[in-house]
Order: structure tokens, then sequence, then C-alpha cells
């Protein structure tokens, strides 16, 4: 087909439709080009001159311009650079001062896109807008390729492009067809069009490319075409590399995979080989030679192997199959660690791990005691309750290492599922066995010693009730036989040691409470905790932050006393623990700022170290009308002082304030009563309540306070209003009311006697129920207090008020 036929197959096209195709339009060097022409931005790289390139448009936006192109433009179309989005968006400001002028060679419309090939012919610069609004339209001044004489360096470009170009051709046979293209059309003494064709080639990116042309002289555009070339070849040896890597890994894979079957297929010929199935089998046969398991147990165990040696690896079943014999058969079927007998040695193992808490030891000793007689320790289940910090855990695993057992703790606080105890029914893919039969697992041993943290938080749902569940594991009666719902074949828990903790037994059901060993740690003194933080915290804190246990920090002991009664006044040490951290800490950062060793710790620099204290110096208040009563805590003991006043006479009334709980709600309510009652009997003036507004406050406000023993103290306070009299200086008291005088015996008394001693309290009141408790303290906690005991109310109006 020659020119002329191919214009006139593109006039007689007036618009290209749908599928219609306009081609046989080649460029050649000598054709006129128009001077005002349609322009179109491209936005992911430039268009070069010599360069054959498929464009695709969207109908609705540049059909218009093609139209125009083809009608009045002699099929001429400008292709121009744009910093935008894309073509659509792209406006006259976006587009680039320079662009390419090209022939429509072929469209093809299909649906809303039209398919465009381009042959590119000449440079141009925008020179003035025609139109600003699609189709763009432009004066364009052209810049045609001028032959030069081929100088040295000129020729040594194009021969380092062309061998860079000869160098891509392995790594990426893209490149060839490219080449061909060029090459039909023109050759490589073309040094102008092989600088454009080498760029044209890179990924370069937009702004890279339109460098290239818009530079006109060929010797800059033939050097930064071989810049863009040798990168692209770095970039190509790279993937090459990588694609090389990625390959010798597989082949590698695909080896071992084909050695592997060929060693099987051998293998099996020669009479030697297992298929996995039955080295699954024989694996397990090996781990149940190993174990002495009961008959019953046993029974299942071949049941479910004749089971597994007839089905298919690949069905759901023998994976579930699977799974279930190797829970069976890893549980420690007849294993038990030999118990470590020594009574002695378990004294040293407890005070070398625990400061005080010598009437918690004394109980755990007689219980090993009884063990060691026997010869084994098993059939009780130890609670250890007390608040928050006192070493509840750290008892446990003292025992243990005592006895020379394995030690296993999880926490039951939160558990709300029944399944978690007794284990998931095996029904589905997935399911597995309870905590205690995890437990015997991780251990490898039947008789461990397993920790139950938090059982005071356990919880139910509709997925069941954890607590009612554990009353067969925590009955020595039932749990020789207990069955997980997993396994399905009952285990004997016997020889475990269970040991609870929790901090409150109210929240415990009564029923698995009643299966319990009780042993209640009330809190470490002021003297235990010194003892702790000197013995025990301190050392550990200064080992973790790589300091020397002597030569770099020491605090003094009254820097502890004071940290211990104006910092850390809760029952437990956790507190403690964290200031001295703070403390260490701080000291680090004065050692790396250059302070000399060691640095010393005194009580009055606490404050700088571990800021202002949270307690100030409990002094009680007297007055009439003001009584100090004892309280418990959950961070231990503490002095209460409870305040009576007269507001006004012109009614009678009662009110309190504190923000009391229900139960001492009660407590203000039965001693206001009571003294109204019987003020004849306590010497008081019944006519001063008669027309008397009483206000009861218990301070501080903002505390919230509850419990039971507060009566006497209200019902002193409202009768030293009464009578006008102040209480006994330095007295304090804790005791129920009854609404006929009587005293009730309340509990914390080891925790308020304490309180009371950190005050500077010499004489207490307590009822007379709970006298056996004040004679069970240690000589420490009691020496130097008076006390005395109340039955009746009278009894303690006339120590009161002597």
């Amino acid at each position: 087909m020659n020119d002329s036929d191919s214009q006139s197959n593109v006039d007689n096209e007036n618009t290209p439709s749908e599928g219609a195709v306009i081609s046989g339009l080649l460029a050649r060097p000598g054709d006129v080009l128009p001077g005002v022409i349609d322009l179109v931005p491209v936005t992911e790289r430039p268009f070069f001159p010599a360069q054959v390139m498929p464009l695709v448009l969207a109908t609705e936006q540049w059909l218009e311009t093609l139209r125009h192109a083809h009608e009045k433009n002699n099929n001429i179309l400008g292709l121009v650079y744009a910093d935008a989005e894309n073509s659509s968006s792209a406006a006259p400001d976006d587009f680039r001062p320079m662009g390419t002028a090209c022939r429509i060679h072929q469209i093809h419309q299909q649906d809303d896109t039209l398919h465009v090939v381009l042959v590119g012919v000449e440079r141009f610069s925008i020179r003035q807008w025609h139109s600003r609004e699609r189709p763009f339209t432009a004066r364009v001044e052209y810049f045609p390729e001028k032959s030069e004489d081929d100088t040295t360096e000129i020729k040594a470009y194009t021969t380092a492009i062309i061998n860079v170009i000869k160098e891509l051709l392995p790594l990426n046979p893209l490149y060839g067809e490219e080449l061909k293209q060029f090459l039909g059309h023109y050759g490589p003494s073309d040094p102008s069009r092989l600088a454009d064709f080498g760029a044209s080639l890179t990924t370069a990116s937009g702004t890279e490319l339109q460098e290239v042309l818009e530079i006109l002289p060929l010797y800059p555009r033939l050097e930064k075409a071989l810049v863009l070339l040798q990168k692209e070849l770095e970039i190509a040896r790279a993937q090459m590399e990588i694609r090389k890597h990625v390959e010798s890994e597989m082949q590698q894979r695909q080896r071992e995979v084909f050695l592997r079957e060929q060693l099987k297929y051998i293998q099996k010929e020669l009479g030697i080989s297992k298929d996995d199935r039955t080295a699954e089998v024989e694996k397990f046969r090996e781990r149940i030679e190993a174990l002495e398991v009961p008959e019953h147990a046993l029974e299942r165990m071949d049941e479910e192997l004749e089971k597994l040696s007839i089905l298919e690896r690949g069905s759901p079943e023998y994976t579930v199959t699977r799974n279930y014999l190797d829970w069976l058969t890893i549980l420690p079927w007849g294993k038990y660690s030999n118990d470590q007998l020594d009574l002695a040695q378990a004294s040293r193992v407890l005070d070398a791990d625990h400061e005080g808490l010598d009437d918690i030891k004394n109980r755990i000793k007689e219980f090993l005691g009884v063990g060691i007689m026997k010869g084994s320790v098993s059939g009780t289940i130890i609670l250890l309750v007390g608040p928050p910090g006192v070493g509840k855990t750290s008892l446990g695993q003292s025992i243990a290492r005592a006895l020379g057992r394995k030690f296993y703790r999880f926490s039951l606080g939160g558990m709300r599922d029944e399944a978690e105890i007794k284990g998931h029914r095996r029904t589905y893919i997935g399911a597995m066995p309870g905590k205690f039969i995890q437990a015997l697992k991780e251990a490898g041993t039947s008789n461990p010693v397993i920790m139950l943290d938090e059982v005071d938080k356990i919880g139910a749902s509709f997925r069941g009730d954890p607590a009612s569940a554990l009353l067969e594991v925590l009955d020595p009666e039932q749990n020789h036989n207990f069955l997980d719902h997993y396994l399905d074949v009952r285990f004997d828990l016997s020889n475990v040691l269970f040991i609870c903790t929790a901090n409150t037994l109210d929240t415990i059901p009564s029923p698995l409470l009643d299966r319990m060993e009780t042993m209640r740690l009330a809190g470490y003194l002021s003297s235990e905790k010194i003892d702790i933080a000197r013995k025990h915290l301190l050392p550990e804190q200064l080992v973790g932050a790589g300091l020397r246990k002597r030569g770099d920090l020491s605090i003094d002991r009254a820097a502890l006393r004071r940290l211990v009664e104006e910092y850390a006044r809760e029952a437990g040490v956790r507190r403690l623990d964290k200031l001295l951290a703070r403390i260490v800490r701080k000291a680090v950062m004065k050692l790396l700022e250059g302070e000399s060793r060691p640095i010393r710790v005194r009580a009055s620099d606490l404050e700088e170290y571990v800021d202002k204290p949270l307690f100030k110096p409990e002094k009680p208040r007297t007055g009439i009308g003001q009584v100090t009563g004892l309280a418990w805590t959950a961070m231990g003991g503490a002095t209460l002082t409870v305040e009576a006043r007269r507001v006004h006479g012109f009614g009678r009334g009662f009110r309190f304030t504190g923000q009391l709980g229900d139960v001492m709600k009660e407590s203000a309510e039965i001693a206001y009563g009571y003294v109204l009652s019987a003020a004849e009997d306590l010497d008081a003036d019944p006519a001063f309540f008669r027309d008397s507004m009483i206000h009861l406050h218990v301070p501080a406000g903002s505390t919230p306070k509850d419990g039971p023993s507060a009566g006497i103290t209200m019902a002193c306070a409202l009768l030293s209003l009464c009578r006008g009299r102040k209480p006994a200086a330095n007295l304090a008291m804790t005791g129920e009311l009854t609404l006929t005088g009587g005293v009730l015996p309340v509990g914390g008394i080891r925790e308020k006697v304490v309180a009371a001693r950190r005050a500077g309290i010499k004489r207490l009141i307590l009822p007379e129920a709970n006298r056996g408790d004040f004679e069970m303290l240690p000589d420490h906690v009691a020496r130097g207090i008076r006390v005395d005991f109340a039955s009746r109310f009278e009894d303690v109006t006339a120590l009161v008020f002597r």
C-alpha cells in the first residue's frame, strides 16, 4: 500500500466508530507538519521521536481531539508530558513546554476507550495556546534533527550506548523486541535516534525522560541517555540476581522432594521402609511401653491405634484420632517425682524465701510433717488467703521446692467456661483437654504442685460454672477418678498437691471452701517489711539494674522505715518493691552522670527519689465526741477517728456522713438507738437527745468505709458528746455492738494491733471473744500494748470514762 492509498483510506472515515480501524499511515521525514496541532497530555512517561507506542484514551474526552487531528491536521497529534494524575484531569498549566509530534497510525474503538497506535515524528515546543479547553490546540515550533559530524566523543558515546543495550538484551527479552522495531526503521549510525531510543528503553521516571526530550544538543543528550541506561543495567542485574537466587532455592527444594520420594521407593522395594501412618503408630506404641498405663486406659489406646492404622491420612478423622492419641500417650501415666521428705530442709527453704509469716510457715511445716510421717504428701488442698503482695504465690513455689516437685501455676480469675477445667468434648477439630491435664503434660509427673491462683475471682456464664467443676478436682474422695471430657479416660489426681490463693473468702462457694485447708496471711509488720526490703527486694533490684550489692548504692535503715511507714503501708510489699525500683533507677542515672560511689540514700533524701509521702503520721485526735477506732483495710490495719457533734437544739434528729457502707450505717443506727434507750443506765441525760440534731462523721469523707467493727466506737462518741466528757487518752477500740449492749467479735485483730502500734497507741479495747486471737499474736507484735477485753458496753464505758 502506497502513501496516497493510505491517505485516501483515512479521508473516507469521518469519525472512527466502534470497532473501526485506521491504519497504513507511516511517518516519513519529509512530511510537512502543521503549525497548529492538537495536543494530548500523557502522565506516565513522555513520547520520543521514532518511537512506536500504543495509547489508550477515553472516548468521551478525546474523540473530538482525534477527529480534529484526522480532519484538519493530516493525522498529526502532539503528545506532551503533563504533571497530573491522569490525562483527563490535566490542564494547560500542567503541560511541559516540549513534546513530540506523532502521526496517528491506527485507531481502534472498543467500548468506552480508544486504542491508538502512534509513531513519533519530531520534537516541538509550545509557543502559543489557541484553545485551552478540549480539544487542546496550540501553535508549535518544530526542532528537526540536524545532521552533525561524527566527532570522536559522539562515536564514543554511541558505542557505549550500543554496548549497554547489548548487555541489557540477555537480562530482559522485552528489550530485544523493541530493538528489532528500532532497527527496522533506523540504524545504530544515527546517534540522535539512538539516544532517544536508549532513553525510552529505561524504566526511569517521567521527569528524567522529559529532561532527555528537552535536550536539543546531541552531545549532552547522549550523555544523559547513557547515564539512564547504566542505571537500568544495574537494576536489571540486581533483578537477575534475585531471580537466580529464587530459582536456585526452588530447584533445591524440588531436588530434595524428588530425592526423598526416590528414597521412599527404594526403601519400600527393599522392605525397610515405613509410611508415615505406620511410623506414627509405632511411635505411639513406644510411648505406651515406657509408661505404666492402667488397664482401662490401655484398652482405649489399643482401640484408637487400631482405628488410626486403617484411616486415610488425608481424612479429618485421622487428624482428630492422631491428636487424641498424642495426648493419651504423652501424659505421665505412672511417673512420679521422689519427694524430699526432710523437715529441716523444708524449714530452710521457707526461711530463705520468706521473711516473717512465722505462723503460716509453722502451719505449712505441720502439714509437711504429717506427709513425712505417712510417707507421702497428698490428700489436702491448701488455701492461702490474704491481701495482694503478701507472698501467696511465692509460698506455693517454696512448698514445691521444699518437696522437690514440679510446679505449675494457672489463674482462675475471670474463667467462665467449664471446659477450661474439664476439657472440651471431642466433637470438633481443635478440642483440647482442660487445664489440669495440660498441667500434668507440662510437669511431666503425676504428682506436681499445681497452684490455682485467684480462686475467689472465678466466674460463671451460659457455658457452665467452673467453680462447680472444681468440686470434683479438689475433693480427695473423688479426684482419684478424675474424668476429663476430652480424654474420656479417668486419671488419678490424688497425688497432686493443690494450692489455691484468694484475697477474700466471701466470693468462694461454700461447698468449694469446705474442701480446703484455709491459711490466712494477714500481712507484714513494718519491721518485717524492712527486713524483706533489705534482704530480698533491694538486692534483686540492684542485680536487675547491673549494680553491685554494696559498692554502688546503700539505703539507710531509717530511710527504709520511713519508706515503709509513709509510702508503702499496704499489707504486702508490691508497692515497696516498686518504690525501691524507682530509687535504684535514679541512683543509676546519678552514677551515669558521674556522681561518686557509693550513693547513700538517707531518710531525708526520700522526697528527692520518690516524691512526697502518701501517708502522714497518724496522731489520734482526742476531745469531747471524738473516739479512736481500729479498722481493717485491703492495705492492712488503720486507725479511724469517729466524731459526734450537736448541730442545733431545734428538733430531734440523727445523721451520719463519711461515705459509709450499708453495714456501717446499720452500726451507726444501732449505736444511736442503744445510747438513746439506755441513757439513764449509762449516766447520761435522756433530755439531751430530745431536742438535739446529732451529726456523726467518720473522716475522711472521700474514702469508702464499711465493715462490722465500729459499733462500740460510735456509741462511745455519742456518749462522750452527751456526757460532755473527753474519753481516755491514748486509747483505741474495735468491736460490734448489739441493740441490747453486747459486744460482738470482729476480724483482722493482728492488722489492727499493728496499726495501733504504728500510731503510738498503748491501750486497746477488744471484744472478749477475740481474746484467743490476741493471745496467738507473736510476742513482737503484742509487746508493750495493754489490752482490755469487754463483753458488754458497760465494760467499755468503765474503761473509756474512768
